[in-house]
């Protein structure tokens, strides 16, 4: 199969649509949004996931996500 037929799923997050790779993890999914993993937190369908499973978990088609990014400042 070529790259650019990989299989693809729909999950939600933060309140939207998305299409990401069949089998992406929470942590893959922190990467595609150019996140830094110590500064965000991750809620799969209402539980918050800790930091250490972050690249165990599998995300599953119509998965709710919610990411919340903290931003430092003075």
């Amino acid at each position: 199969m070529k790259d650019s037929l990989l299989a693809t799923m729909t999950i939600w997050v933060n309140g939207n649509k998305r299409e990401v790779p069949q089998g992406i993890t929470a942590e893959e999914l922190i990467e595609q949004f150019k996140l830094r993993k110590k500064s965000v937190v991750f809620e799969l369908n209402h539980k918050v996931l800790d930091r250490e499973s972050f690249a165990a978990i599998r995300l599953k088609e119509n998965d709710t996500v919610e990411l919340v990014h903290f931003v430092g400042g003075g």
